[in-house]
């Protein structure tokens, strides 16, 4: 730790350099337990460069001619964002174990990008507060989402005054309060009364949605921004909810297929810019397809998305993920995968399905479900000793960060096995999210392909894949 702070200290000394003398800013950083060799830098999504870990694990890059804002640094499936200016020399430290919580900046530039790695981790924990809040009434509501704005606007102006931080970072930090509060007001509705189960919206008072006349839905800038991003899905949901239920009186929304078009709709009716309006279609065509049990319905939300988008590796996305929907219908064949054992061995998943069977998920980059999945299996297990549960690893890393893994949380088990080809099958098995799993019978029938493990139905669904014979 003392030969990385030496070599930091000196790297800064000798690279640093004025904003006016400048036009280069230096990245580098230190990886612990990490995931591929490499770390890969992108500007909006436009790669860079792709920087091998040296054998401390750590690089070190010179960006020169530097056009100031947000990049982008990816490892493995992990991504975060570091605002760099001409003149700075940011390094930083994280552990993917931890990736968005330990992650830690020094050197110049450092201040300000550790404000607004706290100010995202903030945003996480607040979040489950205001959708406490939203049991409120509109004016109580609105008076609390009031008062977390203005501490919010206090402690960016402390830190403006002792930090000095340029024009640049004073717009991002205030766009990340605006847009965070913006979105607060628009999941109100949808949350007050149980995620648009109400055949009615509450009654919002004058004035709550009086921002909209300022908002700009193509603001090119702000595209990449996560607190942008955030409303836009937040106020799309909102809108198109009351456009539904003008002609719909419809309680839950999320699966159905009018809502959806109706979201659609507003999208292609209020945004313009391409990249804005492709990303936001793509994003709800594919939850949408994620979540909706009625197959029937898909092509419609498909060929609706397919007319709008222009984004051809998105339309070829969309397309290959439907058609593997298809092929997972119920009463379809489980399909011929191979499986990587603890032990080495490759296996075809067809050849350890000889009872009922859960096939489920699990990834790095969710840690959580990983420990939450394995517990909630360790419960069914006992109530069900007639059921398989089959874990699949689906991350394209090396075997050894996958074992390791299962050997730190003690969870090696005879049913564990990872993808041998991960891309071609997570695509084949449509696993998206994650969090799913896929009920199969003895005889390697698909009984459900879209199941979840902590849905309040999904032991009434194990107690009829039992009792199916």
């Amino acid at each position: 730790m003392k030969l990385y702070l030496y070599i930091t200290s000196v790297l800064l000394t000798v690279l640093s350099c004025s904003k006016k003398s400048c036009s280069y800013a230096i990245i580098g950083g230190e990886i612990i337990n990490k995931n591929t060799n490499y770390v890969v830098l992108l500007n909006n999504k436009e790669v860079i460069d792709t920087l091998v870990l040296d054998g401390k694990n750590r690089f070190s890059y010179k960006l020169k001619n530097l056009d100031s804002g947000f990049y982008t640094f990816q490892h493995g499936n992990e991504i975060q964002k570091v605002l760099l200016e001409p003149g700075d020399s940011v390094m930083f430290r994280l552990n993917t174990l931890e990736f968005d919580e330990s992650l830690v900046y020094t050197g110049k530039g450092a201040k300000k990008n550790n404000y607004l790695i706290n100010d995202f981790l903030q945003n996480e924990l607040e979040e489950k507060q205001v959708y406490k809040f939203c049991a409120l009434s509109p004016l109580d509501y609105q008076s609390r989402m009031d008062s977390i704005r203005l501490q919010k606007n206090e402690k960016l102006k402390e830190f403006q005054l002792k930090q000095m931080p340029s024009d640049l970072f004073n717009k991002i930090a205030q766009a990340n309060i605006d847009f965070s509060y913006y979105a607060s007001k628009e999941i109100y509705p949808f949350i007050h009364k149980g995620r648009g189960k109400e055949k009615k919206l509450v009654d919002i008072p004058d004035g709550f949605y009086d921002y909209r006349k300022m908002i700009n839905y193509n603001d090119d800038y702000l595209a990449n921004h996560f607190a942008y991003k955030s409303f836009l899905k937040s106020s799309f949901n909102n809108i198109a909810l009351a456009d539904h239920l003008e002609h719909a009186d419809n309680g839950y929304v999320w699966t159905n297929c009018c809502y959806n078009l109706d979201r659609l709709t507003a999208i292609d009716s209020l945004v313009q810019n391409a990249s804005i309006k492709n990303e936001l279609l793509y994003y709800y065509s594919m939850h949408f397809l994620r979540v909706n049990k009625d197959i029937k319905n898909n092509a419609k939300i498909v060929n609706y998305f397919l007319s709008k988008s222009t984004n051809e590796e998105n339309n070829t996305s969309i397309t290959a993920y439907n058609n593997s929907i298809n092929k997972l219908r119920p009463g379809a064949t489980f399909p011929s995968v191979e499986l990587r054992s603890i032990k080495d061995s490759i296996v075809n998943i067809s050849s350890i399905i000889d009872q009922p069977t859960v096939v489920y998920f699990w990834s790095h980059n969710y840690k959580n479900y990983l420990k939450d999945s394995r517990k909630r299996v360790k419960e069914l297990n006992v109530k069900y000793p007639e059921v398989n549960f089959i874990s699949v690893n689906i991350d394209d890393f090396n075997k050894s960060r996958w074992v390791s893994t299962m050997q730190a949380y003690k969870h090696i088990s005879k049913h564990d096995y990872a993808f041998v080809n991960p891309k071609e099958s997570v695509k084949q098995l449509a696993v998206y999210p994650v969090t799913k799993a896929i009920l199969v019978d003895k005889e390697h029938v698909i009984i459900n392909s879209n199941a979840n493990m902590f849905s309040k139905n999904f032991e009434e669904e194990l107690l009829g894949l039992v009792n199916q014979f």
